[in-house]
C-alpha cells in the first residue's frame, strides 16, 4: 500500500513488538465496513480510529485503548491522512485537534435523559408540524376556499422547502456561534410564526403558505442543531447510538401525534389552536432547553489547538439556498400551471444554473464551505443518496395516503388519522432496533432494509382498490413505512456524525436533514405533475370533463367517474414512489457491493503483509 495511505491494515508500528502485531493482524475479522472485530496483542493507532468510527461494540473499547495513543501516533496521522481527504473509505483519521474529545457534560444518567428528551422533541415537533396540514387538508382546503389539489400540495410542501433548504446554513451557524445558542432562537422563531400562521385564515390560502414556508425555517434552525448537541456531548459508543436512536424515533411518534392532534383540532374545534398550542409548546420548550442543555466551550480557543473559528459561507448561502428555493418552487408550481408555462421553465433553469454555482463556489472559492463535498468518501455519498430517494418516496406516500383516505373512501381527517396511528409504535420499536440490525448486519444492509421498507410500502398502496377493507393493504403499508423512516435516518446520521469531525457536527446533521425535507418537497411537486398530466390524459381517453385540462373539477365535486379518474392520477404518483424508492434500492445495493469488496480487499492486504 502507499506509503502515505492509512487504513486499518497499513500504519507505521514502530515498537518492539510491531512483528507481533502483524501476525496478530493476520487473524482478524471484519466487520460491516471492513474494519477488525478483535484487538490484536499490541492495538496500534487504528484502534483509536476504530474507537471512533465503530458502531458494532463487540468488544471493550475502554479495555485496550488506554494508553495506546500517543502524541506521535497523532502527528503521523496527520501527516498520512493529508492525502487522502477524498478517500472513498469511510476511516477517515481525525486532526491531532479533534482527534481526542473532551469529556462529556452530562455527568449523571438523569441528566443525559434530561439532555435527550430536550434534544429529540425537535424532530418531534418538527414532524408534527409537517402533518399539521395534511390530515385536515380537505377542512383547510374548504376554509380558503381552494378546489385544486397542486394548491393543496403548498400547504406541505412549502413547509419542508424552507425546512430542507434553510437547514444547511442553519447547521453551520450552530459550529459558528454555538449549537445551544442556535437551538434556542430556533424555538423563538418556530414559535412566533406559528402563532403567525393561525392568523392566517384572516388572508387567503396564498398567505398561508407563505407564513408555512417561514415556520419552516424554526425547524431548519432546530433539527441540525439538536444532532449536532447529540454528537458533540454524548460520547462514541452506545450511549451516541441511543441518542439516535431515540431521535429517529420522534420521527414516527410526531407524525402521528401531529396528524391526530390537527385533525382533532380542525374538525371538532377550529384550525388555527393547533397552531397557537405549538406555539405555546415551542415557547415552554426553548425556556427548558435554556436550562437543560450545558452551556459548550469554544473548540476555538483550546489552548494547544490551531483549529480555527469556522467562518459562514456567504456566498455558498446565498447560491445554495436560492437555487434550492428556485428549484422548488418551479417543481411545485407546474402541477397547478403546467409545464408550458413559461416562466416555469425559467425558474427551474436559474434554480440549476444557481447549484451549479454553488457546486463551484464550495469547491474552489471558499476554506469553509456549507457542504465538505471533498470530504465526503462513497459510503457518505451513498447514504445520503439512499436518503434522498427513499424519503421523496415517503412524502409522497403521506400526502397522497391521506388524499386517498378522506377523498376517495370519504373518511373523516380524524379517522383517517386514527388508521394512521400505528406508525408511532412500528416506528419506536424500528428506531430502537436499529442498533441491533447495525450490530447484526451493518450499515449498508440496514439501509437497503430501510430502502426495501420504503418500496414495498408504496407499492402497497399503487396496487390498492378504493374499495378493499382497511385492514388489508392499507394497515399492512402504514405497518411497514415506519420501518423505512426508522431506519434510514439514524443510520445516515450517525454514519456522517461519525464521519466529520467535532467541530463540523452541524454540517453532518444539515447534510442529512437537508435530503429529509427537500426530498419530501421535491418528491411532492414531482408527483402532483404526474397526477395531474394524467388525469388529464385519462379523461380525454373516456371523454370526460372536456375543461380538465386547464380548470380541473372542484374538490368538492364527487361522482364515480370522478373518482376512477382521480385514483387513475394517485395510482400514477403512488408509481413513481414506487420507482424512486427502488432507485434506493439500486443504490444500497451497490453500497453493500462497495462494502464487500473493500472487506475483500483488506483482507488480501493482511495476508500479503504476513
Amino acid at each position: 500500500m502507499h506509503q502515505n495511505q492509512f487504513s486499518f491494515f497499513d500504519f507505521s508500528d514502530t515498537s518492539a513488538s510491531s512483528k507481533d502485531s502483524r501476525a496478530s493482524r493476520q487473524t482478524w475479522d471484519s466487520d460491516f465496513l471492513g474494519r477488525p472485530k478483535s484487538p490484536p496483542q499490541s492495538p496500534p493507532l487504528a484502534h483509536h480510529i476504530a474507537k471512533e468510527l465503530d458502531h458494532s461494540f463487540q468488544f471493550d473499547y475502554d479495555t485496550f485503548y488506554k494508553g495506546y495513543l500517543t502524541e506521535k501516533d497523532l502527528t503521523a496521522s496527520t501527516e498520512g491522512s493529508s492525502s487522502t481527504s477524498g478517500s472513498s473509505d469511510l476511516c477517515l483519521v481525525r486532526r491531532k485537534e479533534a482527534a481526542a474529545p473532551e469529556p462529556s457534560l452530562l455527568k449523571s444518567r438523569q441528566q443525559q435523559i434530561a439532555f435527550i428528551l430536550i434534544t429529540c422533541i425537535a424532530q418531534f415537533l418538527s414532524l408534527s408540524a409537517l402533518n399539521q396540514t395534511v390530515s385536515p387538508v380537505l377542512i383547510l382546503a374548504e376554509d380558503f376556499g381552494v378546489e385544486d389539489y397542486g394548491k393543496l400540495s403548498w400547504f406541505s410542501a412549502s413547509y419542508s422547502m424552507s425546512v430542507g433548504t434553510f437547514i444547511l446554513p442553519a447547521g453551520r451557524l450552530g459550529d459558528m456561534y454555538g449549537h445551544k445558542k442556535i437551538y434556542t432562537i430556533g424555538w423563538l422563531w418556530f414559535g412566533i410564526w406559528s402563532i403567525i400562521t393561525g392568523f392566517s385564515y384572516t388572508s387567503n390560502h396564498i398567505m398561508f403558505s407563505v407564513c408555512r414556508a417561514l415556520q419552516g425555517i424554526g425547524p431548519a434552525l432546530l433539527v441540525p442543531n439538536a444532532v449536532a448537541l447529540i454528537g458533540r456531548n454524548l460520547p462514541v459508543g452506545k450511549e451516541r447510538m441511543m441518542g439516535f436512536a431515540c431521535f429517529g424515533a420522534c420521527g414516527p411518534l410526531g407524525a402521528t401525534f401531529g396528524a391526530v392532534f390537527s385533525a382533532l383540532i380542525a374538525q371538532l374545534f377550529w384550525w388555527p389552536w393547533m397552531f397557537w398550542i405549538l406555539a405555546i409548546a415551542c415557547l415552554i420548550v426553548m425556556v427548558l432547553a435554556y436550562i437543560i442543555l450545558p452551556d459548550e466551550k469554544n473548540e476555538s480557543v483550546r489552548p494547544g489547538t490551531n483549529v480555527r473559528p469556522p467562518r459562514f459561507d456567504y456566498w455558498g448561502t446565498i447560491t445554495g439556498v436560492t437555487g434550492l428555493v428556485l428549484i422548488n418552487t418551479a417543481l411545485n408550481q407546474a402541477p397547478l400551471v403546467l409545464w408550458k408555462t413559461p416562466y416555469v421553465g425559467a425558474v427551474l433553469g436559474a434554480g440549476c444554473l444557481l447549484m451549479v454555482a454553488f457546486i463551484l463556489v464550495e469547491l474552489y472559492a471558499t476554506d469553509d464551505p456549507l457542504i465538505p463535498i471533498r470530504g465526503l468518501g462513497k459510503d457518505a455519498i451513498f447514504a445520503l443518496a439512499c436518503i434522498a430517494t427513499g424519503w421523496a418516496s415517503h412524502g409522497i406516500w403521506a400526502y397522497y395516503l391521506y388524499l386517498f383516505l378522506e377523498h376517495l373512501r370519504g373518511y373523516s381527517a380524524l379517522l383517517t388519522s386514527a388508521q394512521t396511528s400505528p406508525v408511532a409504535i412500528t416506528g419506536v420499536l424500528f428506531a430502537f432496533s436499529t442498533v441491533w440490525l447495525i450490530q447484526r448486519f451493518g450499515v449498508a444492509q440496514v439501509m437497503f432494509m430501510a430502502m426495501t421498507f420504503f418500496m414495498v410500502g408504496v407499492l402497497l398502496l399503487a396496487t390498492m382498490p378504493i374499495d378493499q377493507t382497511y385492514w388489508a393493504q392499507t394497515f399492512v403499508s402504514i405497518l411497514i413505512m415506519p420501518g423505512a423512516m426508522a431506519l434510514s435516518y439514524p443510520t445516515a446520521n450517525m454514519l456522517l456524525s461519525s464521519a466529520l469531525p467535532k467541530e463540523k457536527q452541524g454540517v453532518a446533521a444539515s447534510l442529512v436533514s437537508t435530503l429529509v425535507n427537500y426530498s419530501i418537497s421535491c418528491g411532492l411537486g414531482i408527483a402532483g405533475t404526474i397526477d395531474r398530466y394524467v388525469i388529464r390524459d385519462h379523461a380525454r381517453a373516456s371523454h370526460a370533463q372536456n375543461g380538465y385540462v386547464r380548470h380541473p373539477p372542484p374538490l368538492s365535486e364527487v361522482t364515480p367517474e370522478l373518482s376512477a379518474n382521480r385514483l387513475v392520477g394517485f395510482k400514477a404518483a403512488f408509481w413513481f414512489a414506487v420507482a424512486f424508492s427502488a432507485l434506493g434500492m439500486v443504490i444500497a445495493a451497490a453500497f453493500i457491493l462497495v462494502t464487500e469488496k473493500r472487506k475483500r480487499a483488506q483482507r488480501r492486504a493482511v495476508e500479503v503483509q504476513a
